[in-house]
């Protein structure tokens, strides 16, 4: 099972970029398009203020960072590892 789920949209420039460095980075997470899992963008929203903003990583321990930076990732993994 994943440390994460990235949820995201085909065509955001944002979840692009981070899924490329964290595989750079060899970090495996799951990813849900919000546009083709309606469930999953209300997720989303409630999330973000009622704002489908992606990316957006939900964690296993249940938290979540929004647009994070590969580095924010990789602190938030090492925080909850321990």
């Amino acid at each position: 099972m994943s440390r994460f789920t990235m949820y995201s949209t085909t065509w955001c420039g944002y979840c692009r970029r981070l899924k490329s460095a964290l595989n750079r980075e060899g970090i495996t997470f799951d990813e849900i398009d919000i546009e083709a899992d309606p469930k999953s963008a209300h997720l989303v929203m409630s999330l973000n203020g009622g704002n489908a903003v992606v990316p957006t990583l939900v964690f296993a321990d249940g938290s979540s960072l929004t647009n994070p930076s590969p580095s924010q990732v990789k602190e938030k993994l090492t925080a909850t590892a321990g």
